[in-house]
């Protein structure tokens, strides 16, 4: 595929979505070719649009986060100033999912909500472009004096993803303007004849990339390739405590081999690498971010598919190193990862990519936010040995461990994070080729999605996908020449089968299911078994060696204390592998386990002379395993997704 044969990138909010290659192996669906019309993704779209916007904008402006930008438009700054230095971002990743948001629906009172903020981030620009609340103002340190930990490109990072989503979904506007003007600004200090510099966080890269394909400006992806390639060559100055790692300062992109320091700034990075790559037809380039991403998942990526299992400093551990009770696993470090798969995807056609944005989906993004989608987890352990303590309801709250979703952080960035994922998810379900139309995550909904090669295939998708495996799918159209269908059979669908027509059921194997030449009032089925399942940690996981998950279709399952006796501790639970695995009320799994208690004297260290010393008293137990999404949903308890086996079977 080629930039010509692309729909246009004018505003067409049917057409918008946040990632336009231009070239590559498919086209990601526009946002309104997908319409979710009911089920767990449709409900969580709904959440954010009704509730967590506004609780992002309510958060925001209570703190002075907003009215920061009042002060420099009216030359009121201070030295001291509401926030960290990087609070504007929040601001921008807000109006980034206001901007999908109404591009998905037309709310005029979204729109409204996006031309108030507008007025006001524009007031606080200066002359030259340049526009940041927290330097460069009287009483503020000078601009660009902090590259390490200053985040000044950071936050115009964010600000031109929010452009991007507005000029895709509304056309040329004056927030666009403003963007446009920060793009120009930052290319004359940054360009081929300014100053040779990065910033300590990653995004900017990803960001004037994207910007560039928008605008049609080559010279912002020129820029965007530029940053890419002065990582890792030593330009930021050692912070105490963090290594050249912790900033992808100490390696150059194409020559590392894995993902490494802070998690949320690796993946970014990443993201723009996979765009610079594709604009520019690098294969070397490419072919190292694959390499990263292959090495990442198999040896530093946790089974709900987060990343980061270091909290000092955010970061991804060494190989194998994957706590659960430790486990960092940021909300942002989530999405960050489904950015890089998707681009990833767009570009190869690798259904690996489609299968771990799935997992990541259900397991981290959808975990993040409550059921009210006012709270949310920075942090995603898979283990929570002590049951968090309720979290200040009117207060900023600290960024990770409590083990209860906060309202707001003092670091918020997961919530408008989560609310930019949410508000253009749409765009993810869904891609096309010249005659071919890929269906890539399951919800119940319709397709009208156009191919490249003209026409349009419209679907209908009835499914209660996640809770059930069964897909169908019924075409309503199709061009007047031969059009194919894809389906994503997922990697731990074993026993799928497909049934088409009044054709006898076959199954199918996993990857991409081809089906040739679909037409006009056709009927798919296909079934994808939810049948709960063991699954054993690599014995090279040292945290996790005698222990087993279980999983249920896409979904990680886990083990609360609020399911157990309340004389039962978690801790001494056993799950017994040879019991099969029963489906339960309300995707509940049901297992059979045992509690064994140590035996020791008081006082005594917590090692035995034999394994059997270990046992204690033995007694049967009935187990409830929930969704790990909905874990802490009634209250705070502890938790555990791998739990110790009564047996190494299996392992």
């Amino acid at each position: 595929m080629t930039a010509d044969t692309l729909p246009t990138d004018a505003a067409t909010p049917t057409l918008a979505r946040p990632v336009v290659p231009g070239r590559g192996q498919l086209r990601g669906a526009g946002l309104g070719e997908v319409t979710l019309t009911g089920g767990f993704w449709a409900t969580l779209q709904a959440t954010n649009a009704g509730a967590t916007l506004q609780h992002c904008l309510d958060w925001m402006e209570r703190l002075g986060w907003l009215a920061n930008f009042d002060r420099v438009a009216q030359g009121r700054t201070q030295a001291e100033r509401p926030g960290w230095q990087f609070s504007d971002s929040e601001v921008y990743k807000l109006m980034e999912a206001l901007a999908w948001e109404h591009g998905r629906t037309g709310d005029p009172a979204v729109e409204e909500l996006f031309i108030t903020l507008t007025d006001r981030v524009a007031a606080a620009q200066d002359e030259d472009g340049y526009l940041n609340t927290c330097f460069g103002h009287a009483h503020q340190a000078p601009r660009y004096s902090d590259m390490e930990m200053g985040h000044e490109l950071y936050c115009f990072g964010h600000l031109l993803q929010a452009a991007v989503a507005r000029l895709r979904t509304a056309g040329e506007d004056r927030f666009v303007a403003v963007a446009r003007r920060v793009a120009d600004h930052v290319h004359r200090e940054f360009g081929p004849e300014g100053r040779v510099a990065v910033c300590g966080h990653p995004e900017i890269e990803v960001a004037l990339a994207e910007f560039g394909r928008a605008t049609g400006e080559p010279r912002y992806v020129e820029l965007a390739q530029l940053f890419v390639d002065r990582r890792g060559r030593g330009l930021l100055t050692p912070v105490p405590l963090l290594s050249p790692a912790y900033f992808q300062d100490d390696v150059p992109v194409r020559e590392a081999t894995a993902w490494s320091g802070h998690a949320v700034r690796a993946l970014y990075l990443a993201a723009g690498a996979v765009d610079t790559a594709v604009e520019n037809a690098d294969a070397e380039l490419l072919a190292a971010v694959v390499q990263q991403w292959t090495r990442s998942v198999e040896r530093r990526t946790y089974l709900t598919g987060g990343m980061g299992s270091r909290h000092q400093d955010e970061g991804f551990g060494d190989d194998w190193e994957l706590p659960a009770d430790r486990a960092y696993c940021e909300t942002c470090a989530g999405i960050a990862s489904v950015m890089v798969s998707w681009r990833l995807l767009l570009a190869t056609d690798d259904v690996r990519y489609a299968d771990l944005i799935e997992r990541t989906i259900f397991n981290v993004v959808a975990t993040s936010p409550r059921q009210d989608g006012r709270a949310f987890f920075y942090a995603n352990p898979l283990h929570q040995r002590e049951a968090g303590s309720d979290v200040r309801q009117d207060a900023e709250n600290s960024r990770a461990e409590g083990g209860v979703r906060a309202p707001w952080f003092d670091v918020s960035c997961c919530p408008t994070n989560v609310a930019r994922t949410l508000a253009s998810l749409n765009t993810y379900f869904a891609a096309a080729d010249e005659d071919t139309v890929t269906v890539l995550q399951y919800a119940p909904g319709e397709l009208a999605v156009a191919l490249d090669g003209g026409g349009q295939v419209r679907l209908r998708v009835d499914t209660a996908y996640p809770a059930d495996g069964v897909v169908d799918v019924t075409v309503l159209s199709v061009p007047d020449r031969p059009v194919d269908l894809r389906l994503r059979v997922p990697a731990w669908a074993s026993g799928a089968t497909l049934t088409r027509g009044e054709e006898p059921d076959v199954p199918v194997p996993a990857g991409w299911l081809e089906v040739a030449d679909v037409h006009e009032g056709e009927r798919l089925v296909l079934a994808l078994p939810t049948t709960p399942r063991y699954t054993w940690p690599d014995p090279r996981i040292d945290a996790l060696r005698g222990t087993v998950a279980v999983e249920r279709g896409p979904l990680v399952m886990c083990l609360e204390s609020t399911d157990l006796a309340a004389a039962h501790d978690l801790e001494d639970i056993r799950i017994d592998p040879t019991v099969p695995l029963q489906d339960g009320d309300d995707g509940a799994v049901l297992a059979r386990g045992a509690i064994q208690s140590t035996v020791g004297a008081t006082g005594s260290l917590p090692y035995h002379a034999s394994p059997a010393a270990t046992r204690g008293a033995t007694r049967p137990v009935d187990l409830t395993l929930v969704p790990y999404h909905q874990w802490a949903e009634r209250g705070p308890a502890q938790m555990r997704v791998f739990i110790p086996a009564t047996t190494a079977v299996g392992g």
